[in-house]
């Protein structure tokens, strides 16, 4: 284990449930695009009245429900932190990838996006407008009795979002351990992500930051003082430097 990055104890408390689970690993284990792209689903719940929320279905949906179901929990919702069909489903390369429209089929239920977000939802996970809740940012989802803030990070693209509950933050494409989200796709935009990643850093330290890729050879998850003192996102002193450094 690298040293920078310990491993974090007690992160459920008596009534929050949170589940970091990675695909071709935890789930999709037989599906070589999942153990390629090795991204994080999450389940995050209130373990008193039992209902939960994926986070970034794809894949294998169906298993992603199974395992809350094998915890006792149900799922009542979906958020999605971007568009992108390794974290909702859709057309990718060669291969369809599993997810939002499937994930409907087998229960119904509100997919959460920012508002930015919705067309690109639609357009590839094959989502129809009354399927989605808009938010912007911060907005809170309530999951029984745990709160669930949303946080807008544009900059990967226009609509990303991150989502804070008690000193956790899941950072889908914004932040990884090492590094942070493309910003040379369409929709990316190098200015805004460094505002972004701006406002996660004024997070306190000891949040636990848990990304949307297992990026890091050794770890999922990093206190956000650890993840500032490495990452070279943070080394640019001035928006003028990031951009020197990561603009187009």
């Amino acid at each position: 284990m690298d040293r920078r990055f310990p491993p974090m104890q007690g992160v459920n408390d008596d009534r929050l449930y949170f589940r970091q689970l990675l695909s071709g690993r935890d789930f999709a284990a037989n599906d070589q695009l999942a153990q390629q792209m090795l991204n994080y689903a999450y389940l995050i719940g209130d373990k008193v009245t039992r209902e939960c929320v994926i986070v970034d279905p794809a894949y294998s949906v169906a298993e992603l429900l199974y395992t809350a179901w094998q915890d006792g929990m149900k799922v009542v919702g979906a958020l999605a932190t971007h568009y992108h069909p390794d974290h909702i489903g859709g057309p990718m390369g060669h291969s369809t990838i599993e997810g939002v429209k499937e994930l409907l089929e087998l229960q119904g239920m509100k997919i959460h996006v920012n508002e930015a977000e919705a067309r690109g939802v639609m357009s590839l996970s094959g989502a129809s407008a009354s399927d989605l809740s808009l938010h912007e940012g911060g907005d809170v989802l309530v999951v029984g009795e745990v709160e669930i803030q949303l946080v807008h990070t544009p900059g990967h693209t226009p609509g990303s979002q991150c989502f804070l509950v008690d000193g956790l933050l899941v950072a889908g494409d914004t932040l990884f351990l090492e590094g942070c989200g493309r910003t040379d796709l369409p929709g990316s935009d190098p200015g805004q992500m460094y505002d972004s990643l701006a406002v996660l850093a004024s997070l306190p330290d000891d949040t636990i930051v848990f990304p949307g890729h297992r990026y890091h050879p050794l770890c999922g998850r990093g206190t956000l003082a650890a993840i500032k003192d490495v990452n070279y996102v943070f080394k640019p002193k001035s928006k003028e430097a990031w951009l020197t450094m990561f603009g187009q």
